[in-house]
């Protein structure tokens, strides 16, 4: 019986824990062919396992997202190998300093903005000829609520306005692409999940209160699906609704 992402190919970065494992597990569960990018290589083969166990198949690509030349030749790579790219799920991120943002070092400030969003622009410079290539090419790009709240989160600062720039960074790949490709362009908002960021950020909280990656990934999954139409909108986990963005008052 076929599945319904057989034959297509997904890059997830951020592959080897937390959500960008469960996604890149879900995908392969349904047919995708994972590339799978991370930092850590034993991570990587260790998913690779499990996802030969599921019958799928996985290409690796240890990389640090901040090296950009990297993910240049990573666009290449995929280009001179399957000519497109179906699927991008951008969820790699750090949380960076918790403290006031006059005393945030700008070395760390700076390597928030590169990971959170430069990367993810980049990924878009190199990729986004690949996904136009597509019969049906799916970007979805894992954001923050902290990023759109009325309220901002005191000393989440870098964290913060970094999530508020990706999501305007994918809102304009989205204008963009709407009306003249195929591809579609989401933002998905996971909420507090079972993982290290959220222990790391809430040392106090009981991790069985939250649900975990696994129950979040089949939603980013099915935003992947070719028959999945919406474009330049918010998913919000919490709610397991689609959002437009609202005009401000």
């Amino acid at each position: 019986m076929s599945k319904p992402l057989e034959n297509r190919i997904a890059l997830v970065t951020g592959a080897s824990r937390g959500i960008g494992r469960a996604v890149a597990l879900e995908l392969a569960r349904q047919g995708a062919h994972v590339v799978a990018l991370a930092r850590t290589q034993g991570a990587l083969e260790e998913l690779d396992d499990e996802i030969q166990a599921l019958g799928g198949e996985a290409t690796l690509a240890p990389c640090d997202l901040k090296d950009f030349d990297a993910l240049d030749r990573l666009g290449l790579a995929l280009f001179e190998r399957w000519r497109k790219l179906d699927i991008l799920v951008a969820n790699a991120g750090v949380l960076g300093p918790i403290s006031p943002l006059p005393h945030v070092d700008p070395p760390n400030w700076d390597n928030v903005f590169a990971i959170n969003v430069t990367a993810n622009y980049r990924l878009i410079r190199s990729l986004d000829p690949l996904l136009r290539a597509s019969t049906a090419g799916r970007a979805v790009f894992v954001t923050s609520g902290v990023g759109s709240r009325a309220v901002m989160n005191a000393y989440l600062g870098p964290y913060s306005v970094s999530k508020a720039a990706l999501d305007a960074l994918a809102r304009t790949y989205a204008s963009e692409t709407v009306n003249t490709s195929n591809v579609r362009v989401m933002i998905a908002n996971p909420g507090p999940l079972r993982t290290k960021m959220r222990a790391s950020l809430m040392p106090g909280e009981d991790p069985l209160t939250l649900r975990t990656p696994e129950d979040f990934a089949p939603k980013v999954v099915a935003l992947c699906h070719p028959d999945s139409q919406e474009s330049g909108k918010l998913y919000d986990f919490q709610d397991d609704r689609i959002k437009s963005w609202r005009q401000p008052e």
